[in-house]
């Protein structure tokens, strides 16, 4: 097998993963990313006992447990660049032998899930409702730098897409659904739908204040569109881009988001902190039942 180079996976001093300053020791088989390095304290005040903290620029991880079962949060910063390091990091911490860098004979599967904010695309969907992400769909071309696999319904769904949202010249969209597995205990409590993933928050996202915009039509493009029972429910920067990526590393994922605004009806929520506690409380809750 051959062997990973020293300047394709970098390998500090302690051990431990470029940027993330991880070992494959200190990461559950759970892990939950959040955008805020502040909200990985969010939920590691509810853990028994914490047996990791680390912290390398934005990346702060806490590791411990929770009723007896153990659970990564790791801050991801913002945007698919940043979660292009973060999924590869966390693959090689749990399929990468650091030692003989090489590709360890049997591979796992972690649960990746990305618990965070995001912005409604629907009027019925308002602010401090949550939503479970049936498919993630980029805007931002991460994907395409890698090899996409779709299946023939994400193919349709969008193909439907650029025909009804005309990005061209603008983005090679993708998408890619959530683990079944996951999504399926999300559901009481949670609307359900297509989250786009966007490269940045103010044009990327239709946000007009000195710049114009080159589709000016976005948000009600986004807003309309139908492929069947599928529907675009909210946006936000991170969701394809973890879901891409982790179908071709093979694992788990999903994306749990809390509404703090709705671009239909234009309001923005009055306590969005109780919003994202809510949310991790929710999460939690199912993880000690479900996981």
């Amino acid at each position: 097998m051959s062997r990973i180079a020293e300047s394709e996976l970098i390998i500090n001093n302690r051990g431990a993963v470029y940027h993330l300053d991880l070992r494959p020791e200190e990461i559950a088989t759970t892990i939950v990313t959040v955008g805020d390095p502040d909200r990985v304290r969010e939920f590691s005040k509810y853990f028994d006992t914490i047996e990791v903290q680390r912290q390398h620029r934005e990346f702060v991880t806490h590791t411990g447990l929770i009723a007896g079962k153990r659970l990564t949060v790791l801050s991801s910063g913002i945007g698919p660049d940043n979660i292009d390091i973060v999924m590869n990091e966390l693959d090689a911490l749990a399929n990468i032998d650091f030692d003989t860098r090489t590709i360890n004979p049997v591979l796992k599967t972690l649960n990746i899930i990305r618990v965070g904010t995001s912005g409604s695309l629907q009027a019925d969907i308002p602010v401090d409702s949550f939503v479970a992400s049936t498919h993630g769909l980029g805007l931002d071309n991460l994907l395409n730098f890698y090899r996409p696999e779709q299946t023939d319904e994400e193919s349709q769904i969008l193909h439907s897409f650029t025909t009804h949202v005309q990005m061209q010249g603008i983005s090679t969209p993708y998408i890619t659904g959530a683990a079944p597995s996951l999504l399926k205990h999300f559901v009481d409590g949670f609307h359900q739908g297509i989250t786009v993933t966007c490269p940045g928050f103010y044009g990327p996202q239709g946000r007009v204040l000195r710049l114009g915009v080159r589709n000016p039509q976005l948000i009600d493009r986004l807003a309309d569109f139908g492929f069947g029972q599928h529907r675009i429910s909210n946006f936000e920067m991170e969701t394809s881009a973890i879901f891409g990526l982790g179908r071709l590393l093979g694992h788990n994922c999903l994306a749990l988001n809390a509404i703090v605004a709705n671009r239909i009806v234009k309001e923005f929520s009055k306590d969005s902190k109780t919003a994202i506690e809510n949310l991790i409380l929710k999460f939690l809750d199912t993880f000690k039942n479900n996981f």
